[in-house]
């Protein structure tokens, strides 16, 4: 009976032993998650900004793209400024590739938050995925808008080239 006691004895300290490094093995794994977790939030709400400011980068190389524009159709009025116009044009262009490669970032930034609330449905990370795939989406209209701006600049020098 003495025996039994004994290894009952044993096989509750190894019990104790295993339980304890369970519990450490929890402790350890809870830690890594919760900064894993904060982690994540954290670059949702980054991308979320990202993908915005782009947006807005965006907006105003179209705003730039139709000033350009504007520029290239009041100078064609006078054949004599068709440098003026080429300078228009240029930089219309530059505003609209500007335009598309901020709308490039805004979509990867948009990416990267949705990619990071896949492993995530928190409701606020939730709302920053959404805001930043409206961004990505205002971003790439206004990029259109600056090309289109953009071909017709281009139009307008094409024009006067042909009258001289």
């Amino acid at each position: 009976m003495t025996q039994n006691l004994e290894q009952v004895y044993v096989q509750l300290a190894a019990l104790k032993t295993d339980l304890d490094d369970l519990r450490s093995t929890y402790k350890g794994v809870s830690r890594s998650y919760s900064i894993a977790l904060n982690t994540l939030n954290d670059l949702t709400l980054h991308s979320s900004e990202a993908a915005k400011r782009a947006a807005r980068s965006t907006e105003q190389s179209r705003i730039a793209a139709m000033n350009a524009m504007i520029a290239a159709k009041e100078a064609s009025a006078n054949p004599a400024l068709i440098v003026v116009v080429e300078a228009a044009v240029t930089a219309a262009v530059a505003a609209a590739l500007a335009a598309v490669e901020s709308a490039a970032a805004a979509a990867a930034a948009a990416a990267a938050a949705a990619s990071a609330v896949s492993h995530q449905a928190e409701e606020s990370l939730l709302k920053a995925s959404s805001e930043a795939a409206t961004a990505s989406r205002m971003a790439a209209d206004s990029a259109a808008e600056a090309v289109k701006l953009s071909n017709q600049a281009r139009e307008v020098a094409d024009s006067i080239r042909g009258k001289s």
